[in-house]
């Protein structure tokens, strides 16, 4: 199974950019479709964006879409989510995981992933 460990969060003023990153190991990235998630106070784990796993198609919640852009480089192992015009509703705790699946499409819902990094905070505030 693949282990997860995201990188690249930290205290931002708003319309600033960041870019999250997403180590896997011990399995082969690429037999999964991934997605980053989030975790905001008082909120539940909302979908952030899903890429399948030849990387040719993404799907984004509204609330992120020409801000925030999923990619995923397989030679590396590793996931990345371009956080850009940051808003301070962005705060929130960044989960990536990872979806065994035989077949290669997005998912938005969390029950729908099988594996989960412990996540990354990103703080937007002036």
């Amino acid at each position: 199974q693949v282990q997860l460990l995201e990188s690249g969060g930290g205290l931002v003023q708003p319309g600033d950019s960041l870019r999250l990153s997403c180590a896997g190991s011990g399995d082969d990235l690429s037999r999964y479709v991934m997605g980053w998630f989030r975790l905001a106070p008082g909120k539940d784990r909302e979908f952030v964006a899903a890429i399948t796993k030849n990387g040719y198609d993404a799907e984004y919640a509204d609330s992120v879409k020409g801000r925030l852009i999923i990619s995923r480089d397989n030679a590396k192992s590793t996931l990345y989510l371009q956080m850009n015009s940051l808003k301070p509703e962005d705060t929130a705790l960044y989960f990536c995981a990872a979806r065994a699946s035989r077949f290669d499409f997005t998912g938005t819902q969390p029950h729908e992933y099988n594996f989960w990094g412990r996540g990354t905070q990103v703080t937007v505030s002036s």
